[in-house]
Order: C-alpha cells, then structure tokens, then sequence
C-alpha cells in the first residue's frame, strides 16, 4: 500500500505517551463490565487477551519511538482516505451527510463515552463520542500472533471501525443496541455478528474506492485484508486460544463470513448489498 508522502487527516487525537496506565490497569472486572455493557464496536480480541496485556507498559509520561511516529502517520493517512471516500459515497448511496470521526490513538488504557477499555478489547468504535480508539500495538499483534501483518491489513481495521461510524450515521448502531436490550444472549450474539459483518462489507467499498480514486493499492494488498479479515474471525481466535469454537457465542463472525462480507463490498462498492440484516430475514 503506498501510503508515504500522502495527505493525512487532522481528526487525529494522540494519547499515546500521555501516561496513561499500562493494558491491564482496568482488571479483569473491568474487562468484563466492557463486554456486558455492548456498547463497543470493534475487533474483538478477547480470547487473546493475555497477549495484549503482555505489551502492557508503565504509566509514565514518555517521547514516541520513531516507528511510533511513522505508525501515526500511517493511521492519518487512512483516516483521510476513509474521509475522502464515505465523504461522496454516503451522500451518493444515501443522500445523508457524512460527519468525519475523530480517531483516538492510546497506549494501555483509555477512557471514552462508552466507559474505559483496555488494549485488550482491542480497536473499537465508541458511539457516544462518535470516536475510534486504536492501541496501535494491535498492528503487532496482529503481526506476530495472528499471522495477518501488512499495511493494508492494518488499514482494513481501521477501515472497519470507520465502517462502524457509517453504521452510526445512518441509525443501524442505535437499532442494534434497542433491540439486543430486549433478547436473549443467543439473539444479541447474532445482531452483533450482523453488525460486525456489515462493518467488513462497509470496509470492503472504502478498499475499492480508495483502490479506483488514489491508486495506492498495490498487488497482494488484497490478499493482506482478506487474510486479516479471517484471522480476526471468531472461531480462529478462539482455536488459537484453545477453545473450541461454539458458533452461539460468536459476536464478530467467523473468518469465512468476515472474509466474504469484506470481499462483497470490495466486489460491489454499494452499501445497498452489505445489508447483512436483511439476508439474515431480520
């Protein structure tokens, strides 16, 4: 992906180096509160949680590496892109308004409208602030853990999230939270996994526009998104936490459905085919 030398966005807030407290100043209660609450929209790592708490670092104020300042640009890169895109393709699919999101950048622990959240619950997207916060160590982790490194795997998560905002703007966000308040477990699981799969799709047209207006994907990128999608696929990350992967407790998705909902949208470039609710009879 060539990303170097192109404009970045100035929605950008970075925490990172503020002093906050390490990954696992929240706790497991914490952690757990998260979870319930539902409010957060993201990559769900869970079952790779003690990874993330293994990078965890002190709470002391301190200067970003270099390749911390590289992995900045990078992000702001692709949030300007993301604003560029969904800036003419939501009011051209939808006629609303696209409203730009601020995006977080945090180490450890961070506080949003949705509450705090450690690095191990890692990206998501806060509806109550309209912000998306990024422990950019999850690109690392995604390196060496999970096996789905590359630039344009790292831009997918953040395309994602961003596809999470979209979801905000035009109401699905609300929607989905009335009515997992109003069902059992095994129903809110799946209106989780409808959401997380419309925001691969969603993540999916960004990719093609951002492929067709800049020119900045290269061969094999493909390859690194659709690699990424898969590896954050419920059932991989529950085998690779030892667990044997029970399909009513996915929340995002298997790897096949989250490959396939990104390849759709990269396919089609129309919002009005990653409408994951209606292929599922809701």
């Amino acid at each position: 992906m060539e990303w170097r030398g192109r404009r970045g966005s100035g929605n950008i807030e970075d925490r990172r180096g503020m002093g906050t407290a390490s990954a696992g100043g929240l706790g497991l209660i914490g952690t757990l509160v998260v979870l319930a609450v539902g409010l957060f929209f993201g990559v769900d790592i869970s079952p790779l949680v003690g990874g993330m708490q293994g990078e965890s670092r002190p709470g002391a104020e301190r200067q970003l590496t270099a390749e911390e300042g590289e992995i900045g640009q990078f992000v702001s890169v692709v949030l300007a892109d993301t604003e560029e895109i969904w800036g003419d393709v939501l009011p051209g699919q939808t006629g609303l308004d696209y409203r730009d999101p601020t995006l977080v950048m945090f180490s450890g622990t961070v506080q949003s409208a949705c509450g705090g959240a450690s690095s191990a619950m890692g990206p998501f997207y806060c509806p109550g602030d309209q912000r998306v916060y990024l422990d950019t160590d999850f690109f690392r982790v995604m390196q060496r853990q999970m096996g789905a490194g590359g630039d344009f795997a790292y831009a997918y998560v953040i395309a994602h999230e961003i596809g999470h905002h979209v979801q905000n703007l035009i109401g699905v966000l609300p929607r989905v939270n009335s009515l997992r308040a109003r069902v059992g477990q095994a129903d809110a699981n799946q209106l989780s996994v409808l959401t997380e799969l419309q925001a691969d799709c969603f993540a999916g047209i960004w990719a093609r526009h951002a492929g067709e207006r800049f020119g900045s994907v290269q061969r094999g990128d493909i390859d690194e998104a659709v690699n990424a999608a898969r590896a954050v696929g419920d059932d991989i990350l529950m085998e690779k936490a030892g667990r044997a992967p029970m399909p009513d407790s996915f929340t995002h998705g298997s790897a096949a459905e989250r490959s396939g909902w990104l390849i759709r949208g990269m396919e089609s470039g129309e919002m009005a085919d990653c409408n994951t609710f209606a292929e599922a009879g809701l």
